[in-house]
């Protein structure tokens, strides 16, 4: 396991970090358009301000996380339900566990809210060393795109976990927009 660099600190983000953030953000994922993901996520009512960290690295900001919410379709019933997305780190500060220590407080907060749940797609391996686990399995399905391996529809159960939360996972317009553009 990867231990956080020294002098890491991870906060909310501030309205004075939105331009560093989607600089990190497009550099991690190599294009603009997860950081007009984070735009239109921040723009949304699914949006959970107090959710959206950034990583600090000796003042900084080098990483970035958010939750926000998706709605869960099944059994009849529709519930908004966490999901984290995206979470970038700018390249030359990777592999150096600031990804993991964003993910664990990220977590951490969402459990502390009350949160059942968080979902996710992403790397298995990565996510799953994190406690996440295959959603499938938990009855939450997520429609992936054909690159991804079925097991990148991800679940983290936390203290609030209720077995009966089942469904299928459907992305509000922020998500949508940007993914079709």
């Amino acid at each position: 396991m990867t231990t956080a660099p020294r002098g890491l600190t991870i906060r909310p983000e501030r309205h004075d970090d939105h331009e560093v953030i989607a600089e990190v953000v497009a550099a991690a994922f190599g294009s603009p358009a997860e950081a007009a993901l984070v735009e239109a996520i921040r723009a949304s009512p699914n949006a959970v301000p107090e959710l959206a960290l950034v990583a600090e690295l000796d003042g900084e900001v080098v990483g970035h996380t958010m939750i926000s919410y998706v709605t869960l379709e099944g059994r009849g019933a529709r519930r908004l339900i966490p999901s984290l997305a995206p979470l970038a780190v700018a390249p030359p500060h990777q592999g150096r566990g600031i990804g993991s220590a964003l993910v664990r407080e990220v977590m951490a907060r969402a459990d502390a809210a009350g949160e059942p749940l968080v979902v996710l797609e992403g790397s298995p391996a990565f996510y799953g060393r994190l406690g996440f686990e295959h959603s499938v399995p938990l009855g939450i399905e997520i429609d992936l795109p054909s690159w991804a391996p079925p097991e990148a529809a991800q679940v983290m159960r936390l203290r609030a976990y209720d077995s009966a939360i089942r469904g299928r996972v459907v992305y509000p317009p922020a998500f949508v927009e940007v993914v079709e553009h």
